[in-house]
């Protein structure tokens, strides 16, 4: 018995209960709200388990789900179908995915670990600690406890490359299924569509000899893998597919060529003319945006800047993984076990497309390296605690340090779990568009009263919380809906029903019974206020009022 609960396998099911736990306590109350790309996950997969189609009416769609005006690759809307069949649609239900996959993403990673680690005498250490540091990673708990669909995305990447060295190392026909794992994340986030081919060239390279060896295998998991990914091909070819690109890039961004015009003109030179050529200017740009993800704040400090993915006490890495980050890299340069370099690599590659965004760094569009960071601390610790064991000959100062370290990491968790439930939730509540959900309630139960419902765009997209938290059936929606479609793509949901979403409330004329929801900035000052909507700081978020 005593052995038992000490043996590796005891202490996964711990690591892994420990991480179902931390991503699936509350998940319907923290986050205190949705953000409006989850109710739109929420609706469509309630519109698609009613009639097999979107909120607009498009039977099955396999390549994307239109969504303000964004494509989404389609996998995240069909994973929620059950959830909210079963529970309801509901936060719970909407976010059970991300939750689900995140849980099994730290059971993978030390599956994955084995693998890469494969001739190490030490690879159930490396690949225990690495489960370990996902589960509690502040990083990894925030984005599986949303419905983000990058954090679905890296589960089928950190599968796919488990997968590939597993077929390498014992059984080549897993390598069908790491093909349609690495597809099935590229119908799922877009940052997936390029890291995952980058990552399957990765691998290829690295193993060679397997390729060459097994071609019959490797040319029938490409042909499954190509049939798999058929069906989007046109959508990736089309206008469409790089609207959210064409929106977000750096190199979109006219003031770079201005900022570049404007030294040479300066200065015209022939060494001024190269320097402040707009391509180096371009490349200088990727390159700052590249490291910002590499910036010691965004990893061990403050976090993404962007509340949604950071408590902002905490780093995406705790401060205590620092030192061991360090060590890992540097001793798994220096001892290079097993595929070691496929972590670097997968670093590097994970990094490069969120660097071509203006907004840096970004935990989000880079959550394709995880759980990369928490290998090389959990290898660095490896590495220190057998360094540390050479050096000291007292047994007891070694079990002494290895508890005060424990200790250290055990204050860092539960600093970060304080913070996350006790302050995140009142503080950053108006990051999440809480006071919808209240206000649309008020409105539920008064709208009849009145004849039309003006409601303020102001938080961000109404319309589909208003579809969210009433339930309206999709056709009614369909027959109803005031649709306008921009020739970019982009597209405005002006009300329906009775119900009106502006971005300017109309206060010049006479109205006859309407109600007004309003952010309070825009209540005009002879309003009726009829009720107040607060964010859990207490701060007024709407306001409904007639005139």
């Amino acid at each position: 018995m005593n052995w038992f609960l000490f043996s590796p396998r005891f202490l996964l099911i711990v690591v892994i209960v420990f991480g179902f736990v931390l991503r699936f306590y509350n998940l319907g109350e923290n986050p205190p709200s949705l953000t409006w790309d989850e109710a739109a996950w929420g609706y469509n997969a309630y519109a698609l388990s009613l009639y097999g189609e979107d909120e607009f009416g498009k039977s099955f769609p396999f390549d994307y789900f239109e969504s303000f005006g964004d494509f989404k690759p389609p996998v995240y809307a069909y994973l929620t179908v059950i959830p909210v069949m079963l529970f309801g649609l509901n936060e719970f239900a909407t976010r059970f995915p991300s939750a689900f996959f995140g849980s099994l993403t730290v059971l993978v990673t030390y599956f994955l670990v084995l693998q890469i680690f494969y001739r190490s005498e030490k690879k159930h250490l490396y690949a225990l600690f690495s489960a370990l540091f996902l589960a509690v990673s502040p990083w990894h708990i925030n984005l599986s406890r949303a419905a983000f669909e990058a954090n679905v995305a890296t589960f089928f990447i950190v599968t796919g490359v488990w997968l590939f060295l597993k077929s390498v190392h014992q059984n080549k026909w897993l390598l069908v299924f790491s093909g349609v794992s690495f597809v099935l994340s590229m119908y799922t986030f877009n940052t997936a569509r390029i890291v995952a081919p980058l990552l399957v060239i990765l691998l290829g390279v690295s193993s060679f000899t397997f390729i060459k060896t097994h071609l019959k295998v490797v040319c029938i998991s490409a042909l499954i893998g190509m049939l798999t990914l058929l069906p989007t091909l046109p959508f990736f070819l089309s206008p469409q597919a790089s609207l959210r690109f064409n929106e977000v890039n750096i190199f979109s961004d006219i003031g770079i060529v201005e900022k570049a015009n404007k030294n040479i003109e300066r200065d015209n030179s022939l060494f001024s003319r190269i320097v402040n050529n707009r391509r180096v200017f371009y490349v200088r740009e990727y390159l700052k945006h590249y490291f910002d993800n590499l910036s010691p704040s965004f990893l061990f400090v403050n976090g993404d800047g962007n509340p949604k993915f950071s408590t902002r006490t905490v780093g995406q890495l705790y401060l205590w993984d620092a030192p061991f980050l360090i060590f890992g890299l540097l001793y798994l340069f220096r001892k290079r076990e097993g595929k070691w370099y496929l972590i670097p690599l997968w670093i590097l590659i994970g990094i490069a497309p969120a660097a071509t965004a203006r907004e840096t760094p970004h935990a989000l569009r880079i959550e394709t390296v995880l759980p990369t960071f928490q290998i090389l601390v959990a290898y660095g610790l490896v590495q220190v605690l057998a360094l540390l064991k050479h050096v000291i000959s007292k047994t007891y100062i070694y079990r002494s340090i290895i508890a005060v370290l424990f200790l250290a990491l055990i204050i860092n968790v539960l600093y970060y779990i304080h913070g996350y439930y006790v302050h995140y939730p009142r503080v950053f509540s108006g990051e999440w568009q809480y006071g919808y959900k209240d206000s649309i309630i008020y409105v539920s139960e008064n709208s009849d009263t009145y004849d039309t419902v003006y409601i303020t765009d102001t938080l961000g997209r109404p319309y589909i919380y208003y579809l969210y938290y009433l339930g309206i059936d999709p056709k009614k929606f369909q027959q109803t809906a005031q649709v306008k479609r921009e020739v970019l793509g982009f597209v405005t949901v002006e009300g329906f029903d009775n119900l009106r979403f502006v971005n300017q409330l109309p206060h010049d004329e006479e109205h006859g019974n309407v109600l007004f929801i309003a952010t309070p900035g825009d209540v005009p000052g002879n309003a009726n206020v009829l009720r107040r909507f607060t964010l859990l700081n207490g701060v007024d978020s709407l306001v409904a009022y007639t005139l």
